[in-house]
């Protein structure tokens, strides 16, 4: 080792921790002349023991956290700065996580308003999509083709008519049980983990960079760059079984029909499932159940009455012409995914204008498409014998000019049709002081801070939690927060505290530990977001974003919380209510 210079170093990301520089060191160095550094070094063999004194000039943490920088050398090769990163326990220590509302009271509320339990879609209503979306996947070149096919095929192939009638019968309900299986392993695995991880599937950073790919080329799959499709083996293996008889052979064929038809029921299937995941296993059974149905049905109907076949619409290029769009929606959803990942990290690469704008190109790339222009130059105008087309160009072309003021920085945009998907108004290109006139802005992150004003003010606390890929979140502040009455309490008469689940920065080392979850589960608390999921889940008993809270400066609950409520009469009673439980306390 080189005299004057440490054999070892400590550093702590934490600037609340420092070390003394003087150390001690045992056995004893012996000085010797060297030629590899042309000079004399210390020399110290065997195990080696460094002491240092650590002062710590704030809280005492749990467990102490750092890297260790040594040098050393083994037989004729030298090891400069080698890592070791350590944490280790102390006695005495406690966390500051939560050490400022151990106070929070979780008796009754003061009054009794507020929600059970998080609003949601219902089954219902995601069965509902589910059915939507297979009507959607029937129409592509991949599905469609097959219905007078297969039916043709059971009708034909059978002894009697009836029997043809039942295996198509049959058919359909197997492709029906073939999208609901691909459920169960979500059933499986959600009785093994968090219940918070399906929620944080919509915030989660690589997931949604992850659906970001897998959407892109989704899309370009059915731009017609090339075909998804899983393995040409599986496919195989399963075509071959279909030809073995009865209720083998059909569950078989119904295989290979969901197995080929991938490349276009795939991404509607994903985009569906998606959708609903942080909702739980269930709503995601729901959503195939639907979506399995709509595709199952029709092969059922159409042998028990074989003439409609006449009334379908022939195979053609209508077909591609419907993968293109598809294609397009496909492109501005996995826009939506990147902006979560943006907005969870606030890289700022998708601000609210660049979104709006990406989607304004879009929009006119399919109503450019729609009127007949394509890459090889102008066709003209091709809306002949075409209502659906000129529908579509309508209403596509209308949507893309309702995005314009989006470009602006202004709400109109995003009142009701796409109200919550794109980035708030705060995460914009323009200057802050411009965002700041146009928009309610909350304590951020600062619960302390929160207990503080409240006590200054006489105010009760109005805690928000919410992410920054929450889609709810931002139709609450987009379309409930801005109503006259709604602001006016927010404004005036509370202390609103917005707290992220998402958020990506790091706690200070003093705050960062391992806590037990109510179903009795470990988590390491890292991250900010951590910090506030871990206080939700313990004093207010939800995953799901946004909930509501009110509070008292003293950590009282006063009413229940309330989630999602896109009413803003409701969540206005809901604040008053509050209010008047505040007024009551001694």
């Amino acid at each position: 080792m080189l005299l004057d210079v440490p054999v070892a170093q400590l550093q702590f990301s934490d600037s609340s921790i420092s070390v003394d520089p003087k150390t001690g060191f045992t056995p004893a160095a012996t000085t010797v002349s060297s030629e590899l550094f042309g000079q004399p070094v210390s020399i110290q063999q065997g195990a080696i023991q460094w002491e240092s004194v650590i002062t710590i000039t704030g809280p005492v943490p749990a467990f102490l956290s750092g890297q260790l920088f040594f040098t050393y050398g083994k037989d004729d090769v030298f090891y400069p700065s080698t890592t070791f990163t350590f944490q280790v326990p102390l006695e005495g220590g406690q966390s500051a996580v939560l050490s400022a509302k151990e106070n929070l009271s979780l008796e009754s509320p003061v009054a009794d308003c507020g929600d059970e339990s998080p609003g949601s879609k219902s089954l219902l209503q995601i069965f509902l999509l589910g059915v939507l979306g297979g009507l959607i996947a029937l129409l592509t070149p991949c599905v469609f083709p097959m219905v007078p096919v297969t039916v043709t095929f059971f009708t034909k192939k059978s002894v009697n008519r009836r029997a043809g009638v039942l295996q198509a019968i049959l058919y359909g309900v197997f492709i029906f049980l073939i999208y609901v299986l691909i459920t169960v392993p979500f059933h499986v695995a959600g009785k093994a983990i968090s219940p918070e991880i399906f929620n944080n599937i919509s915030t989660n950073v690589w997931l949604n960079l992850l659906f970001f790919f897998v959407f892109v080329a989704f899309a370009l799959s059915f731009f017609g760059l090339y075909e998804i499709g899983l393995p040409a083996s599986l496919a195989s293996r399963t075509d071959a079984r279909s030809g073995l008889g009865n209720v083998a052979g059909i569950f078989f064929m119904a295989s290979t029909l969901a197995i080929v038809s991938f490349s276009c029921t795939g991404p509607i299937l994903g985009t569906l499932l998606v959708g609903v995941a942080e909702q739980g296993a269930w709503p995601l059974t729901a959503g195939a159940a639907g979506f399995g149905l709509a595709l199952g049905l029709p092969f059922a109907l159409f042998a028990m009455f074989p003439n409609w076949l006449h009334s379908l619409p022939r195979s053609g290029g209508w077909m591609t012409e419907f993968k293109v769009i598809l294609g397009c929606i496909e492109l501005a959803l996995a826009i939506k995914f990147l902006s979560n990942a943006d907005l969870v990290e606030q890289w700022g690469l998708l601000k609210r204008e660049i979104f709006f704008a990406l989607w304004i190109l879009i929009g006119i790339s399919m109503v450019l498409y729609l009127s007949g222009w394509r890459s090889g130059g102008a066709r003209g105008l091709s809306f002949k014998k075409a209502p659906l087309r000129v529908l579509l160009f309508v209403v596509v072309g209308a949507f893309t000019i309702y995005l314009v003021p989006g470009l602006t920085n202004t709400r109109w945009a995003d009142r009701k049709l796409i109200s919550g998907f794109p980035p708030p108004l705060t995460y914009s290109i323009y200057p802050q002081e411009k965002t700041e006139k146009r928009s309610f802005q909350p304590l951020h992150n600062d619960y302390e801070r929160a207990l503080s004003m409240a006590l200054e003010q006489n105010k009760p606390i109005l805690i928000d939690f919410t992410g920054w890929a929450c889609v709810n979140c931002r139709r609450m502040e987009e379309k409930v927060w801005p109503d006259p009455l709604v602001d006016s309490l927010m404004r005036d008469q509370f202390v609103v505290l917005s707290l992220y689940v998402d958020e990506r920065k790091k706690l200070p080392l003093t705050e960062q530990q391992t806590v037990t979850m109510p179903d009795g589960s470990t988590r390491n608390l890292v991250t900010v977001g951590d910090k506030w999921a871990h206080f939700q889940i313990k004093y207010f008993g939800a995953t799901s974003q946004p909930q509501y809270a009110i509070i008292s400066a003293d950590e009282k609950m006063l009413t229940r919380p309330k989630f999602y409520t896109p009413d803003p009469q409701e969540f206005a009673e809901w604040l008053q209510c509050g209010l008047s439980a505040y007024r009551k306390l001694p």
